[in-house]
């Protein structure tokens, strides 16, 4: 959603005991490619984790987990953003594309037990390089100087926005489900979520970062969450559209996008969400927890007993600290954000 700064920048505002434990993560960790038509790194397993192809001049990435719904982990992250930074500057590279693998999920989100429960029981200093690592990525996507299209067909959710939202197109179909599901596992909207949701229309940032709520097909769109919305049957031949370009513009690649953009008719006039906006606005525009409950209290409707339900099982912490996060975040930039997360995140979990 924002493109601002780099990632020395994001290194060095971190300052003080971050900045020792912060290391450069630059493109020559990552292994020499031979330049062949399809280029390819993968994290050294039968199966790679996520697939990194070069394919005409695009840099597609493709996270393939689908049996853990593309959920992300250390090595994927790891060798993501070094082949992120090579295509960057390479002038034969002109857009990148990054899906996911199967029907179910673009990314479902970070991989809790892999990443952070195991590695917090067994080596905290990996965790702390996941999380590290994970916010690094996010910010040389939201600073990446090419287009970057984002298909979110299938489950979004928390590390799965921090690898679209920050991007500059988002392309969801009817079968996109996003959520920031945090506050259910006593953490908070993190991966940027401090700077893209409360940028969202009226109060609805901070009504889907409190609660969790799932927002669903051509909503992504309206919300502003997705730039695009297409027919999830149309997304193999739009993605071939975008690679059959030669030397595109990004005026050529917006042009493909907003022509399947328009054909679309899925649910064109169906919206669920804002239906509600107006109670959302007024309820979430209290300046504490406290004051969010006591309005969905006083209101009473089977919508807002609904979200108390909800906000009444998330972790008490969790809700003051992420309503202080995305007031903060609504002011600063996305790197100041990701360094304010990367602060929190290590006080929450070490």
């Amino acid at each position: 959603m924002g493109r601002s700064g780099s990632l020395e920048d994001l290194l060095s505002v971190a300052g003080g005991a971050l900045a020792t434990l912060a290391y450069s993560i630059s493109v020559s960790e990552a292994p020499c490619y031979a330049r062949h038509d399809v280029e390819r790194m993968s994290n050294h397993t039968a199966a790679a984790e996520v697939l990194l192809e070069r394919k005409g001049c695009a840099g597609v990435i493709t996270l393939n987990r689908p049996r853990f719904l593309n959920a992300l982990n250390f090595n994927m992250v790891k060798d993501i953003y070094p082949q992120l930074k090579k295509w960057e500057q390479d002038p034969e590279i002109f857009l990148i594309i990054i899906k996911g693998a199967g029907e179910k999920a673009f990314c479902a989100g970070g991989d809790i037990r892999g990443a952070v429960v195991e590695a917090v029981k067994l080596a905290p200093k990996k965790a702390h390089d996941f999380f590290r690592r994970e916010y690094i990525l996010n910010n040389a996507i939201g600073s990446f100087q090419k287009p970057y299209v984002a298909l979110i067909h299938g489950i979004t959710m928390g590390a799965g926005a921090g690898l679209s939202v920050h991007g500059q197109f988002r392309v969801a179909t009817e079968k996109t489900v996003f959520a920031m599901p945090e506050t259910a596992i006593g953490l908070f909207p993190d991966v940027g979520g401090g700077y893209f949701l409360p940028r969202l229309q009226g109060k609805l940032g901070y009504f889907l970062g409190l609660t969790g709520f799932r927002v669903k097909g051509r909503d992504v769109y309206t919300a502003g969450i997705a730039t695009h919305f297409v027919d999830s049957e149309k997304l193999v031949m739009l993605e071939e559209d975008l690679l059959a370009l030669k030397s595109p513009s990004e005026e050529n690649i917006a042009d493909i996008l907003e022509t399947y953009h328009t054909k679309s008719r899925i649910d064109q006039d169906k919206s669920y969400i804002f239906e509600h906006m107006d109670k959302i606005n007024s309820w979430f525009s209290a300046n504490t927890v406290e004051q969010i409950i006591e309005n969905l209290q006083q209101d009473g409707s089977p919508f807002a007993l609904e979200q108390l339900k909800v906000i009444n099982k998330m972790s008490p912490t969790s809700l003051k600290i992420a309503l202080r996060q995305l007031m903060a975040g609504s002011s600063k930039t996305l790197q100041e954000v990701l360094t304010m997360e990367y602060r929190l995140v290590r006080a929450f979990m070490f």
